[in-house]
C-alpha cells in the first residue's frame, strides 16, 4: 500500500527544489527527437540499437526480483536472481533459470544482468501540441495570467504548429519509448481554430506505431465544450477511433457547471466511450463538480469504470472526513485519478485515494508547451517524486511507489511474493542496470532497452547467437 504520511517540511523543500530536479532531467529535449542510444555500465552511452526482428528468441541473463530480505519485520534488501526470457509471439514463453538446459537454435540476445521492469504507463499527456523537437522556446510568463488568457494564447499557437505536428508527436512517442513507457494515454485538442485537425495528425503519428505504442485518445475541448461551442466537432470526433470524451473546469472556462458537465456526460452516453476531465478548479465549484460527477455516475451504470477525473485539485482542499467520504463514493463506481504527482502548494491525497480503492495513475502532461517546460516523460521519475512526497525512503515503500507508473503492476506483491513476469504475459518491459526496483526508484537509472509485445522499440541490447 503506498504510504499516507508527508511533513510540511518535507513537501517545503521539494516545492524548491523539484523544478530545478525536472529542468535537468529535460536539458537539451526541445531541440531534438531522436531515440536515446543504448546504456552501458556507468551510464555511458555506446553502440546502435540492434535490431531484434525474431519472434521466438531467448534474452538471457535478466536480473528478476525473487522476494524480500527481512531484519525482524523490516523489509531491508530485494532478492534477484538471473533468467532467461523465452520470448515467442509477443509473450513470455518460459523463465527459464540460470543454468537450467536451454531450447536450442533459437536467436538469443544479452541482457548483462540488467534489471526488467513492467512497461511504464503515461497516462496523461498531450501529444498533439509541443514545442519539443523545435528550438527552445519558454513559456511567457503567467503571472497575472488567467485560463483564458492562456487559451487565447493557445488559438494563435495551434496554427503554427499544426504543419509539425506529425513529426513532433512522434518525437515524443520516442521520448516516451526511451524512457521505459510503452503505453500512454494522450488528450488531443478539439477547438474551433484546428477544429478535427490536431486529432488527424495525432492518427497519423499513431498509426506508424501501431505494432510499438498502444495509445488512448481523449478528444479534449481545450477553449471549453460550451465556450468553444464543440459539441458537434465532439460527436465527429467520437467516430474517428476516439476512447474518451474530455472536458475542462466546467466553471472556471464554460461558466455553468452543470450544464457543461451534462453536454460533456451526453456526449459519452451517446456513443459508448469513457470520460476524462481535466479539473483543475480548487474553489468550492470544484468540490461541487467532482460532486456532481460521482452523482451522475451514480444515476448512469453505463458510465461505472469509465470515468477519469484528471488533476482534481479541489480533493487538496477537503477535509479528512469529506475526504474519506468522497474517496469512498470514487472507489465504489470505478472512478480514477490521473495525476501529476505535483510539488509546491497543492499536496495531493493520493496515497488516501490508493488505501480506499481508487485507481490512481500518472502522466507527463506536457513535456515543453506554452504551459510548462518542465516535462521530461519519464514515468519512473514520477514513482521518485511519489516515493519523496508520500515518505517512502525504506526499500519497502521504494518498491510499492513505482506501482503509479506501471498500473499497479509490480514484480513483488506486498508479502514479497514474484507477481511479474509470469509465463504467458505480455513482454513488455524495461532493462535498466539496478539492483532492484526500490534503487531504480530512488536513483532513476538511464533504461537502456525497452521492449512492447517482444518487440525492440527503443535502445539495444547484444546479439549472443542466431
Amino acid at each position: 500500500m503506498l504510504q499516507n504520511t508527508v511533513s510540511q517540511s518535507r513537501r517545503s523543500f521539494l516545492s524548491r527544489t523539484g523544478q530545478l530536479t525536472t529542468a535537468a532531467a529535460v536539458a537539451g529535449l526541445a531541440g531534438g527527437v531522436g531515440r536515446e542510444a543504448r546504456a552501458a555500465p556507468g551510464n555511458c552511452l555506446v553502440g546502435e540499437t540492434v535490431n531484434v526482428k525474431e519472434t521466438h528468441y531467448l534474452l538471457s541473463d535478466v536480473r528478476l526480483e525473487e522476494g524480500f530480505e527481512k531484519d525482524a519485520a523490516i523489509v531491508v534488501a530485494t532478492s534477484t536472481a538471473l533468467y532467461t526470457l523465452e520470448i515467442k509471439d509477443g509473450k513470455i514463453a518460459a523463465l527459464h533459470p540460470k543454468g537450467a538446459a536451454l531450447p536450442q537454435g533459437l536467436p538469443t540476445y544479452a541482457a548483462d544482468g540488467q534489471l526488467a521492469l513492467p512497461i511504464m504507463r503515461d497516462m496523461h499527456i498531450h501529444l498533439d501540441k509541443t514545442f519539443y523537437g523545435g528550438p527552445w522556446q519558454a513559456p511567457l510568463p503567467r503571472q497575472g495570467k488567467t485560463i483564458m488568457d492562456m487559451i487565447a494564447l493557445e488559438e494563435k499557437l495551434l496554427p503554427t504548429l499544426l504543419p509539425t505536428s506529425v513529426e513532433r508527436a512522434e518525437g515524443l512517442i520516442a521520448l516516451l519509448q526511451s524512457k521505459g513507457s510503452t503505453i500512454a494515454r494522450s488528450h488531443c485538442n478539439i477547438d474551433p481554430v484546428s477544429g478535427l485537425k490536431s486529432l488527424e495528425h495525432l492518427k497519423l503519428a499513431l498509426d506508424k506505431h501501431k505494432d510499438d505504442f498502444v495509445c488512448e485518445i481523449v478528444a479534449f475541448p481545450q477553449h471549453g465544450l460550451l465556450h468553444s461551442k464543440v459539441d458537434g466537432l465532439m460527436r465527429e470526433a467520437m467516430q474517428m477511433g476516439v476512447d474518451y470524451v474530455g472536458g475542462l473546469d466546467p466553471t472556471n472556462v464554460d461558466g455553468a457547471m452543470e450544464k457543461s458537465l451534462d453536454a460533456m456526460f451526453q456526449i459519452a452516453l451517446d456513443t459508448g466511450k469513457g470520460v476524462d476531465i481535466h479539473l483543475h478548479e480548487t474553489s468550492p465549484a470544484g468540490v461541487a463538480a467532482i460532486t456532481y460527477m460521482i452523482d451522475t455516475v451514480e444515476k448512469n451504470p453505463a458510465l461505472k469504470g469509465k470515468v477519469t477525473i484528471s488533476h482534481a485539485f479541489a480533493l487538496t482542499t477537503l477535509n479528512s472526513g469529506a475526504l474519506e467520504e468522497t474517496a469512498v463514493r470514487l472507489a465504489a463506481n470505478g472512478m480514477s485519478i490521473a495525476s501529476t504527482v505535483p510539488i509546491g502548494g497543492l499536496m495531493m491525497p493520493l496515497p488516501q485515494l490508493s488505501k480506499a480503492g481508487v485507481f490512481v495513475m500518472t502522466g507527463t502532461d506536457s513535456v515543453i508547451d506554452h504551459w510548462s517546460p518542465f516535462g521530461s516523460g519519464d514515468m519512473l521519475e514520477k514513482a521518485n517524486l511519489y516515493a519523496q512526497l508520500y515518505r517512502g525512503s525504506d526499500e519497502y515503500h521504494l518498491s510499492r511507489s513505482l506501482a503509479i507508473s506501471t498500473g499497479g503492476v509490480l514484480p513483488l506483491d506486498d508479502k514479497g511474493n514474484r507477481a511479474w513476469p509470469k509465463v504467458g504475459d505480455e513482454a513488455g518491459f524495461t532493462l535498466t542496470r539496478a539492483s532492484c526496483s526500490a534503487e531504480a526508484v530512488a536513483r532513476l537509472p538511464v533504461r537502456s532497452a525497452t521492449f512492447h509485445k517482444g518487440r525492440l522499440v527503443s535502445g539495444g541490447v547484444d546479439k549472443v547467437s542466431s
